[in-house]
């Protein structure tokens, strides 16, 4: 790697649009109505292309181990029923909530190999996605992933009071691997994660979480759910 790479980090196309228009209208506004929203328009500018980054991950391999889907922060853990559209039942699992701010990566990446079995949309409210019953209410799209051996995890991105568009580009039957993109959200959202039953977190609510490396849970350990307290 050399050190350009490590200040210059690759755009996800997605957000293209988005910078083009941020660009042209500060240029408007700078020449044609007042200089200093021009200088206003390009920090959201930029701010707009730091969003869209999509930076490569280094992701942990060995099987077993399931990685965040996002960056972020764990704000919640929790016994929840998947979403009703997978049609994985009515027992409650173990559900990790990552909410991501809009200075997260907000790249979605897979969480462990296996095959989508279903991957399912669902149109919904906007509140404020770190609120519990954001993951009921809001819009959401939904993935059923059946693991190598057998067990199933679910994943789901979930807009928020400010993120009105989700993306996606799995889709059932297809076959991932961990650590893989799998969608994104724009501009502020969560990312929640459903454990196979009897699968013990291996992160704690405040754990600053990255999509793709950091460890959620270990499919073959026998740890006891982690516990953590804030140092400042």
């Amino acid at each position: 790697m050399s050190a350009i790479d490590t200040v210059v980090v690759p755009i996800h196309r997605a957000g293209w649009p988005f910078i083009a228009g941020f660009a042209v209208v500060s240029l408007v506004l700078g020449l044609a109505v007042w200089a200093p929203l021009g200088w206003i328009g390009l920090v959201l500018t930029l701010w707009c292309a730091y969003f869209f980054r999509d930076p490569d991950r280094v992701t942990p391999t060995r099987p077993g181990l399931l990685v965040s889907p996002a960056d972020g922060r764990v704000t919640m853990i929790v016994q929840a029923v998947p979403p009703k559209e997978l049609g994985m039942g009515d027992k409650p699992l173990t559900r990790i909530s990552v909410f991501l701010n809009v200075f997260n990566v907000h790249v979605n990446r897979v969480p462990a190999d296996g095959t989508i079995v279903a991957a399912e949309y669902h149109k919904g409210t906007f509140v404020n996605a770190a609120l519990d019953k954001a993951s009921d209410e809001n819009e959401r799209m939904a993935f059923r992933h059946r693991l190598p051996d057998g067990r199933e995890i679910a994943y789901v991105q979930i807009a928020g009071l400010v993120a009105r568009r989700i993306l996606w580009w799995v889709k059932a039957g297809q076959e991932v691997k961990a650590g893989e993109r799998f969608g994104l959200i724009r501009f502020g959202s969560r990312t929640d994660i459903y454990l196979p039953d009897g699968v013990a977190p291996l992160v704690c609510v405040g754990q600053t979480a990255i999509g793709g490396e950091t460890i959620l849970a270990d499919l073959d350990g026998t740890e006891a759910q982690r516990q953590g307290d804030v140092r400042r």
